[in-house]
């Protein structure tokens, strides 16, 4: 459970937008749709791959 302290005369926007970087920070969302569907080992390994050689390939191309 998160617990956000919101100091005194501190603006609740700003208290808010500490509450989604440390939400955000966690990953509960990422999990929480990751588990919506079933993915299969190798399925996740292949995205995974996948995603290596794009970051690979755009860090190629900014030499």
């Amino acid at each position: 459970m998160l617990v956000i302290p919101v100091k005194d005369g501190e603006n609740i926007d700003r208290a808010l937008k500490r509450f989604k970087r440390k939400f955000l920070k966690t990953g509960t969302l990422k999990q929480l749709r990751a588990r919506k569907q079933y993915i299969k080992p190798t399925e996740r390994n292949r995205i995974k791959m996948q995603k290596a050689a794009y970051s690979e390939a755009l860090l190629r191309d900014m030499e």
